[in-house]
């Protein structure tokens, strides 16, 4: 199986096939942590606004990895469910808060902490190009989508390295432009397409966003 160098290696890649997307009226928004690196070298190459959606998975009880959806938006006010997992177990609604809850309060220590996120009126108009790493089931995807159009922007494009084909086809339903440069028929996980892919840190995030080119955050 043929693997990105890293993430960012996977950036510079994936920018190769984004001629012609950049300019003033073009913003990028990473899905933190991971989709960082990777967004950074697309705006860099594009000269692209960089900045992150807030978005997190909703974990099973006892399950984090198994995502029952996820939110998006400073206050987590946008959700996305799995509702044929959550039919198929049977959780109540309840249940389903009580797992989006701690989320939340992640999502809100982010903010506070990167300097980050989206401020109301940040994308009307603008070209968003939404980046991450990978997308392996893309309920943080879908929830980053649902926040981004919200804010009205002009046009939203997905843009990632690796995708599950299944997952994939979703996603083009949903944004207007997708682009991927791999969507192998027996995907796994994200992390075994790179040869390096170690966890990104609060700090990690901070330095990306400290050094982005002008142009500044959204928010």
């Amino acid at each position: 199986m043929e693997r990105f160098a890293d993430r960012r290696a996977a950036g510079r890649a994936l920018a190769e096939r984004m001629g012609g997307l950049g300019g003033p009226g073009t913003v990028v928004l990473a899905l933190p942590r991971g989709g960082l690196p990777v967004a950074d070298e697309v705006a860099r190459a594009l000269g692209a606004v960089l900045d992150v959606v807030l978005v997190r998975k909703i974990g099973m009880p006892g399950n984090r990895e198994l995502a029952l959806g996820a939110i998006a938006g400073p206050e987590g006010g946008t959700m996305v469910l799995n509702d044929d997992l959550i039919r198929v177990l049977g959780l109540d609604p309840a249940v389903i808060e009580a797992q989006a809850a701690p989320e939340r309060s992640e999502l809100a220590r982010r903010r506070k902490l990167w300097g980050a996120g989206l401020d109301p009126g940040a994308l009307k108009g603008k070209r968003v190009i939404l980046v991450d790493d990978g997308i392996a089931t893309g309920a943080t995807m879908r929830a980053a989508i649902g926040a981004v159009r919200t804010e009205a922007p002009a046009e939203v494009i997905v843009a990632v390295p690796v995708a599950a084909p299944d997952t994939l086809k979703a996603m083009e339903r949903l944004a207007d432009q997708v682009i991927c440069l791999r969507a192998p028929a027996q995907f796994t996980a994200v992390g075994l397409h790179y040869a390096s892919f170690p966890q990104l840190e609060d700090a990690d995030v901070q330095a990306i966003l400290a050094a982005r080119p002008e142009g500044g955050p959204t928010g």
